[in-house]
């Protein structure tokens, strides 16, 4: 029997409702798809979606579960997110049974401390994520760079928030420089793309540029913060 190809690529139009094996008869003769997978399909049959599968919502491409999501997840990423960040899961999972280790290091420029990168730290932390974070855990009176070396071999996994004010502080060297230079010699990397885009970071850090991550471009923070908060989370 044709198996219907709604669940894997969808049937948001005529066309690609007509080229499935098991649909395309109610197509010609009178069937109606609605506007998208999931309408009616004239003979009362409504298919669900797949569990690991479901329709983008303004990004033009299916959405899929990550390896690791667990059954009960409501957590989608494009087919791109997610084979980019399996090595990143490999990573965690690999450093899960290192003692006294953050779940994530956030790396960000000096100017946004008290703007997006507190709204994204405190983001993850409302989703029970450890996080390394300058703000909380340099101690007065310490060296700025000692701190950051600590933190770094004491995470799990390390996030580069990118808005405008890293690329404007990134040619000009600095912390942030010193902390992204240390990150992008590990598997550990995550750029979160915020407030500008990756072409933006590509002409001031190809390097960077050149390792997959999210984007507020395609997410809210918010919902960036899911897709880290399951990304890192080992139980």
């Amino acid at each position: 029997m044709a198996q219907c190809t709604a669940p894997r690529e969808g049937h948001r139009t005529a066309s690609a409702a007509a080229n499935c094996p098991a649909c395309r008869y109610k197509s010609r003769y009178g069937g109606s798809y609605g506007g998208g997978y999931g309408g009616g399909y004239g003979g009362g049959y409504s298919p669900s979606p797949s569990p690991s599968y479901r329709a983008s919502s303004g990004r033009g491409a299916s959405t899929v579960k990550a390896k690791w999501s667990k059954p009960t997840s409501t957590v989608y990423y494009t087919p791109v997110e997610a084979r980019a960040l399996e090595p990143i899961r490999e990573t965690v999972e690999k450093r899960a049974s290192l003692p006294d280790v953050r779940e994530l290091f956030l790396c960000h420029a000096w100017a946004d401390r008290l703007d997006d990168a507190t709204k994204l730290y405190n983001l993850l932390i409302a989703r029970n994520v450890s996080v390394w974070f300058s703000e909380k855990d340099i101690p007065l009176g310490s060296s700025f760079l000692r701190e950051i070396d600590r933190g770094l071999a004491k995470s799990r996994v390390g996030i580069v928030l990118v808005t405008p004010a890293l690329l404007t502080r990134l040619p000009s060297g600095g912390v942030a420089d010193r902390e992204l230079s240390a990150l992008l010699a590990t598997d550990q990397l995550v750029p979160i793309v915020h407030n500008t885009t990756y072409d933006a970071l590509r002409m001031v850090s190809p390097l960077l540029a050149s390792r997959n991550g999210l984007s507020t471009e395609d997410d809210s923070l918010e919902i960036v913060a899911d897709k880290l908060a399951e990304l890192v989370k080992t139980s």
